[in-house]
């Protein structure tokens, strides 16, 4: 099927529907698999070398993390990108992000603060080789990192399950609606903030960070109309 990967086996030692899942929801979020694009139960089970079973029960745990929609009689399709629940999960983001920065400027320690900058070198050198996935990958460990230092994995976990609908228009904004620069930067001035050990200004420039893809998504749903739904949400240009 085109988007996916024939060359990766599964590892038939382990549990084989979350790594069904864990393909298909890569794909999906990389727009490998784009949305609105029909999704063949039967030549997923035949790429994969394994029965219809799993892939059903994939669908089904896709569904619920809104990124397939399975439509009786009609088959199983990658859910087009609402708009909609992209702005609520930024503002789920936001509030929780905010609030973590805020207390971690209060008890970073050194380690934490190294970490964070090791980090932001690795997304210059993805940036530099225009490795979009890469540069995506330090990105949320950044935001990870922060919440370590408090030892807060339920915000984690809680920021995760909303970037479910706002990692798809991140993939698409790198590196022209959102230049890989000017990310760098906003991390930047949050480690500034961070080193500072001033709470005001980590959120205001966390805040600014996480409503950056309030500027680039009436860009990206103009140049690419037929990937989102709910286009009336839009925020103003």
């Amino acid at each position: 099927m085109p988007g996916l990967n024939e060359s990766a086996a599964l590892r038939l030692a382990e549990p084989i529907v979350p790594q069904i899942i864990n393909r298909l929801r890569q794909a999906i979020i990389e727009l490998k698999l784009e949305p609105g694009q029909p999704l063949s139960e039967k030549e997923i089970a035949l790429l994969y070398g394994v029965s219809r079973q799993p892939v059903r029960e994939a669908f089904i745990k896709l569904a619920e993390a809104g990124l397939v929609q399975v439509l009786p009689s009609r088959g199983t399709y990658v859910t087009k990108i609402s708009v909609k629940e992209v702005l609520n999960a930024r503002f789920v983001r936001e509030a929780i992000e905010c609030a973590v920065v805020r207390e971690a400027a209060t008890r970073i320690d050194s380690a934490g603060l190294d970490r964070l900058s090791r980090l932001i070198d690795g997304q210059m050198q993805a940036a530099n080789r225009l490795d979009n996935v890469a540069f995506t990958e330090l990105d949320e460990a950044f935001h990870r990192a922060i919440a370590d230092c408090l030892d807060c994995d339920y915000a984690v976990r809680v920021v995760e399950a909303a970037r479910t609908q706002t990692d798809r228009v991140r993939h698409l904004s790198l590196p022209e609606a959102s230049p890989f620069p000017v990310l760098i930067e906003q991390h930047r001035q949050i480690v500034a903030a961070l080193q500072a050990r001033d709470p005001v200004a980590a959120e205001a420039a966390m805040r600014r960070h996480v409503r950056e893809i309030l500027s680039a998504i009436p860009r990206l749903a103009a140049a690419h109309p037929a990937y989102f739904e709910d286009q009336g949400s839009l925020p103003p240009s």
